[in-house]
């Protein structure tokens, strides 16, 4: 399909860029994922406007974002509530929404969460980089140029009818994650959980926790108590491989948790976030508070298939309208 303008940058924001979910099965190159942080909140907007849950979106972070439209587009804007407006009206969000020319969104202030994914029928039409079309910040490929969004630069999509029968589709609300300030993250112990001491596990799981400014797509580094490690292990242990979710322990025994933009690392991890729970890590910003709540395996998988089962049953009522 031919390519065709579909927005121009009047305004990039503190940080916007183009994801999918991922490239995977190049971590022994050194390539990490990248991605969109909280995949739910992609997925469930592409479905909305009609796309693969896969489709290359836009990942907003915080606020700032201006964009115009430059022809007709079916959109629509999950994840953190950054504030959208159109024309200087608000702007629902979880549903789709018509633009025509000339329209333009803009993201005002932070209401709760930390990032939101504008998705658009048809996609955005950038080149595929080992299978995808995310961008790797560190790496500087993918996405646009690999590289963060510019005043200026014009995006575009494949040449497509727009699906104007999605426009008003709602996702429906008892289904739409709530981001707090003060947010519980359920992880899994482990998988270094035995090098810390009793007492140190009960300060992780039962401490609060602050988020830092040091926090980004590479992980989030966070403020509390320091977690005792056994006297007999090394603060370091030989690299391996991370996974999202993935909570660290350094030196100075303040938990980081790692999102998608690391591929191995030396420290010990003492839980990982169950997958459900990813997106309320995602979506941490700094000053918000967090506390770990210790599950099972057994569980994740319930609130797992849990998840999959709603979105498999939005799909399908999406088929039978």
């Amino acid at each position: 399909m031919e390519r065709v303008e579909a927005f121009e940058v009047l305004e990039p924001g503190v940080l916007t860029t183009v994801q999918d979910l991922g490239r995977y099965g190049f971590g022994r190159f050194g390539v990490p994922p990248s991605g969109a942080l909280d995949t739910f909140s992609l997925r469930v907007g592409n479905l909305l406007v009609g796309n693969q849950e896969d489709e290359a979106s836009l990942e907003i972070t915080l606020t700032g974002l201006k964009l115009k439209a430059l022809r007709e587009l079916v959109i629509a804007i999950t994840g953190a509530d950054l504030f959208p407006m159109l024309n200087g009206e608000a702007l629902e969000m979880w549903r789709a929404h018509l633009l025509v020319e000339g329209d333009v969104i803009t993201f005002k202030r932070v209401r709760s969460g930390c990032r939101a994914y504008l998705c658009l029928s048809g996609g955005f039409d950038v080149p595929r980089t080992m299978g995808s079309r995310s961008t790797y910040l560190k790496g500087r490929f993918g996405g646009l140029e690999g590289r963060a969004l510019q005043r200026g630069d014009v995006l575009s999509t494949v040449d497509q009818p727009q699906p104007l029968d999605r426009i008003g589709l709602r996702f429906p609300c008892d289904w739409i994650p709530s981001f707090e300030k003060e947010a519980i993250v359920r992880v899994i112990p482990g998988p270094q959980d035995h090098h810390f001491t009793e007492k140190g596990f009960r300060t992780f799981s039962s401490s609060t926790y602050q988020v830092t400014p040091q926090c980004d797509r590479m992980g989030i580094r966070l403020e509390g108590p320091g977690i005792e490690r056994r006297p007999d292990v090394e603060e370091s242990i030989i690299s391996e491989g991370l996974v999202s979710g993935a909570i660290q322990v350094p030196g100075d025994g303040k938990p980081i948790i790692i999102l998608s933009e690391l591929v191995t690392g030396g420290y010990t991890k003492i839980a990982t976030v169950i997958s459900t729970d990813l997106m309320k890590a995602a979506q941490l910003k700094p000053g918000d508070r967090v506390r770990f709540e210790t599950t099972s395996i057994e569980e994740a998988h319930r609130l797992l298939k849990e998840q999959e089962g709603r979105l498999k049953g939005f799909k399908e009522s999406i088929e039978h309208r």
